[in-house]
């Protein structure tokens, strides 16, 4: 087993030094590169809403739990690569760093275009079974997420790729990236929309343009690096040893955020069953809500990445210091965003949509649902925490009861009770409480250390 020295000009040992600056310093780009990465649907929600049309505007607000069901299967698989590089790179394993750089990009590969066709073949079907009954929406819809899913391979690639350094402790190239690809994303939605008239196939093309763009970059830097996690082609390919592993742990996360999308789709179903309206108020909640969550989440990759690091150095001290100082960044800084969120809600709800009758139900959601983000805090860092020791399967479990099989259970009990809107979005912070008490109780008490990868037995 050959070893190498950690740290560098743009990777970051987090193994040694200041936890607090270490931490801010790679959630910082981390946070900013997900504003920009948000920037993509969000700015297509917007050239729809403000160009196009409200049936548009539902049509592309509705698509996010399709995409996420079959892209969120890679996405943790992916991440299960981050964190078995994480901590082979932070135990300094040199060889096993590079076999997991190059079979998850191999692996990258085989999932895009499994990924491409069936979110095609699943187009129609889901958003039947979504109820988008309005012909309209329904066309927009279809014509936005066929355009998606034929060009998805770019975001697939970006975001291996992103994970690979992310887990070395660069989260600054990812981020600038970000920032180039989502700006040509908005001249290319104002483009193809206003002075082509492509309406939402305009929107999806500009996305797909970009996600592709960002996926060379990030390819490229890759086969430039100087280190263990460099990209050469020709040793791209499953080894299988590393595969196993990577599935090992990456599976429970794939079949979490798969599942919960899943299930998000049933609660859409919920929400749409009260009108175009109210549809397209939820979208306009969900803009708000994913900028919302950036720092918690931001922070809880953080987490995962300093426990991976630091458990494959044998320091459990400092994973447990470093996972109570995460909670408390991001239970400070989510309230601080919480409070032009709850002060300026209308305004803000206009910018995405005018329609009074939309803004109406978008401030609704927005104040019922934002004072609980707090609470995602907890389930969020712990979560992270979880992940970067390995226990993905324990994450998977919390996660899967709280989000899928409680909040199923409770939507179907309140609606046989009652067609209060109120009752259904609070479906949503029902099953973060619960999430975030099973997750502490775990971490209080549970031997989530045990799962650590790099004493594990493997062939090379």
């Amino acid at each position: 087993m050959s070893r190498f020295k950690l740290g560098g000009k743009k990777n970051k040992d987090m193994t040694q030094g200041n936890i607090w600056i270490l931490l801010l310093k790679f959630a910082a780009p981390l946070a900013l590169g997900y504003v920009f990465q948000q920037l993509y649907n969000t700015v297509d929600t917007y050239v729809v809403g403000n160009f196009v049309g409200t049936n548009a505007y539902a049509a592309v607000g509705n698509v996010g739990p399709i995409i996420n069901m079959l892209i969120g299967l890679f996405m943790g698989l992916a991440t299960g690569a981050g964190v078995v590089l994480s901590q082979f790179y932070g135990a300094g394993d040199h060889d096993k760093v590079g076999k997991v750089v190059h079979t998850l990009m191999a692996l990258t590969l085989v999932m895009g275009v499994i990924v491409s066709l069936t979110g095609i073949a699943l187009v129609e079907p889901m958003l039947d079974f979504m109820k988008i009954l309005d012909p309209e929406v329904h066309a927009e819809a279809k014509v936005y997420l066929v355009t998606y899913f034929a060009g998805c391979i770019g975001l697939m690639v970006y975001n291996a790729g992103a994970g690979v350094l992310r887990a070395i402790g660069d989260s600054t190239r990812p981020f600038v990236f970000l920032v180039i690809t989502a700006l040509l994303n908005t001249a290319l939605d104002l483009l193809f929309v206003i002075v082509f008239d492509l309406g939402v196939m305009g929107v999806a093309l500009a996305t797909v343009i970009a996600q592709l763009i960002s996926a060379i970059l990030v390819v490229i830097t890759l086969m430039r690096a100087n280190g263990p996690y460099q990209l050469h082609w020709s040793k791209v390919g499953f080894n299988l040893p590393t595969l196993r592993q990577v599935i090992k742990v990456g599976m429970p996360s794939a079949l979490q955020q798969a599942v919960t999308s899943f299930s998000n789709v049933f609660v859409q179903a919920y929400i749409n069953a009260f009108g175009s309206a109210l549809m397209a108020g939820w979208t306009t909640y969900s803009k708000l809500d994913s900028f919302a969550l950036i720092p918690m989440m931001s922070i809880g990759m953080a987490s995962t990445t300093f426990v991976g690091q630091n458990l494959g150095a044998g320091n459990l001290e400092r994973s447990k210091k470093g996972v109570r100082i995460s909670l408390g960044l991001s239970l400070v800084s989510t309230a601080i965003l919480l409070l032009p969120l709850m002060i300026w809600t209308k305004p803000l709800a206009t910018v995405f949509n005018p329609d009074p009758n939309v803004v109406e139900y978008a401030v609704l959601i927005i104040r019922v649902l934002s004072p609980f983000y707090l609470c995602c805090c907890v389930n969020q860092i712990y979560a992270g925490a979880l992940r970067g020791a390995g226990a993905s399967m324990v994450a998977m479990g919390i996660m899967l009861s709280s989000f899928v099989v409680f909040r199923q259970i409770y939507l179907a009990i309140v609606s046989s009770l009652t067609d209060s809107v109120i009752w259904t979005i609070f479906s949503y912070p029902l099953g973060w409480i619960l999430a975030s008490t099973l997750g502490f109780l775990y971490y209080k008490f549970g031997h989530w250390e045990k799962y650590k990868l790099t004493n594990a037995k493997m062939k090379n």
